[in-house]
This record gives structure tokens, sequence and C-alpha cells, in this order.
């Protein structure tokens, strides 16, 4: 399964951007996918997933400001973030997993497929 991130770019603080990941596989509908973040000089961190088939979970620090959506028809995942804060500076990155528990969901390691990042950057 090949995934490809899109839509980062620069924003200032308050403003929204919305990212957005494709998918190669026809079966994408059967998959939990994610965003996790890693800025600059910590460790890649889970954002928020959407468990097949269809619950939503997000880290605290996004909750309120984050919403992800998936759309199975055009095999998307989409993060909209609204209200951003110069710390939600960081590459975001997809991911997708077939069989993922839900106890796994915010460990990176346990994730099989990966997209390439794209840069967010909230200035402030």
């Amino acid at each position: 399964v090949q995934l490809q991130a899109s839509g980062g770019g620069l924003v200032q603080a308050g403003g929204s951007l919305r990212l957005s990941c494709a998918a190669s596989t026809r079966t994408f509908s059967g998959y939990t996918a994610a965003w996790f973040r890693q800025a600059p000089g910590k460790e890649r961190e889970f954002v928020a997933a959407i468990r097949y088939p269809g619950s939503r979970v997000y880290a605290d620090s996004v909750k309120g400001r984050f919403t992800m959506s998936k759309d199975n028809a055009k095999k998307t995942t989409y993060l909209q973030m609204d209200s951003l804060r110069p710390e939600d500076t960081a590459v975001y990155y997809c991911t997708a997993d077939r069989s993922i528990i839900m106890s796994s969901i915010p460990d990176e390691n346990q994730w099989d497929y990966w997209g390439q990042g794209t840069q967010v950057t909230v200035s402030s």
C-alpha cells in the first residue's frame, strides 16, 4: 500500500489547513488510518486516527481543533486543522494498517504503511 500525503504549508497562528492522504489500495475501506507528526528535535507523536469501521481517536493536544475524516470511495483521509498554534509546527505523516488493535494505535512502530510526510509551519 502506498500513501501520498499533501496539503502542508505555512500558516499564521489561528489559521487552518487541511491535509490529505491518498492511498493506492482498493480495499482502503477496511483499513484503520492515522496521522502522526514530528517536530524538530522531537520524537514522532500520534495525532489522530480513524479505526475501521469508523470511530475516531485524537491526541489530547489536538482535541477540539483537529478533525480527521476518511472518504473510502476516494481512498483518502483528511486532517482538518483549525486554530493552529506554533507548537503544531511539524512534519505530518499519514499511516494505515489493516489489523492494528486499539491499544497499539498511538505506537508508531505498530503501523505497517507510511506516507512521505508533509511540512506544516505555524508562525506566531
